[in-house]
């Protein structure tokens, strides 16, 4: 099938948003990928110094200039875009397959396993997401990646439990279900084969969404200094740095929160696309 001339690609094409949304998104897998070989100075991301160059203004060699040490801000902000989308892509990949399938117990099975799971989601869903992760890592040795990654995964798999929890409840009560018991399906081939495919658009619309709010909580707690410690090039860790420099060094902290909203505008688009697409097919 030519993927160019089916129904869901027209739509998409139709939509600029959600075009513009998807080569943003493209283009940042990308240049995360690619950073050691497209940056000017890939040494900068590490511990070093050139007090010769420090605080230069944008220019041809500089492209957003330089911190107080001498770094070219343009190559570090461009290893960010690797390191946050490695925080998302591990957060939500510890999240959403404990939140699914607590969900799916809690929704199908019913009963004594629901109370206790849904209680249990209440009581973390009772705390926000930044303030339990900022807990987490209060009573860890020392800030890091894996650490933070750890701490952002405990806060963010109750959403995913909550949404198939209620998604499972409307949807075993269907025809096809009642019809899988009947000729003997056992709960895990009906929790995982019947009900989890007709979740995917939901899921896979607030996978797209939390990305980015995964990657803003990522970056606040670099900015509060719990999350990834320097000389690693965090975007949030820049950001708590530039602003006492914002009015000598302006493009200090600029530029990391530029690269920051673009990416989550662009997971947006493209999120809010996914969820028109999933409505159209099940009207």
């Amino acid at each position: 099938m030519n993927i160019f001339k089916t129904k869901s690609y027209y739509k998409f094409s139709r939509n600029p948003l959600s075009v513009v949304g998807l080569i943003i998104v493209t283009l940042v897998v990308l240049l995360a990928i690619l950073a050691p070989y497209i940056t000017p100075f890939p040494e900068h991301v590490g511990p070093f110094t050139d007090f010769a160059n420090k605080s230069k203004p944008p220019s041809w060699k500089y492209i957003f200039g330089t911190d107080k040490i001498g770094r070219d801000i343009f190559t570090r902000v461009i290893f960010g875009y690797r390191i946050s989308l490695i925080l998302g892509i591990v957060v939500l990949s510890i999240a959403v397959p404990i939140g699914v399938t607590m969900g799916l117990c809690a929704g199908y099975i019913g009963k004594k396993t629901e109370l206790v799971l849904m209680r249990i989601t209440d009581i973390f869903l009772a705390i926000p997401a930044l303030v339990l992760a900022l807990s987490v890592i209060g009573l860890l040795d020392r800030p890091n990646l894996l650490y933070t990654m750890m701490a952002v995964s405990m806060a963010w798999w109750p959403w995913y439990t909550r949404l198939i929890y209620n998604l499972t409840r409307s949807i075993k009560t269907e025809g096809y279900i009642t019809a899988a018991e009947i000729m003997g399906a056992s709960k895990l081939h009906i929790m995982f084969r019947e009900i989890l495919p007709n979740c995917l658009p939901s899921l896979l619309t607030k996978i797209t969404l939390d990305l980015g709010f995964v990657i803003l909580v990522g970056s606040s707690l670099s900015f509060l200094g719990l999350g990834i410690p320097p000389p690693s090039p965090s975007w949030g860790s820049m950001l708590s740095i530039g602003r006492s420099y914002l009015y000598r060094i302006v493009w200090y902290g600029i530029m990391p929160g530029i690269f920051i909203m673009m990416l989550v505008i662009s997971l947006q688009f493209v999120s809010k696309y996914i969820q028109r697409i999933s409505k159209s097919n099940n009207s």
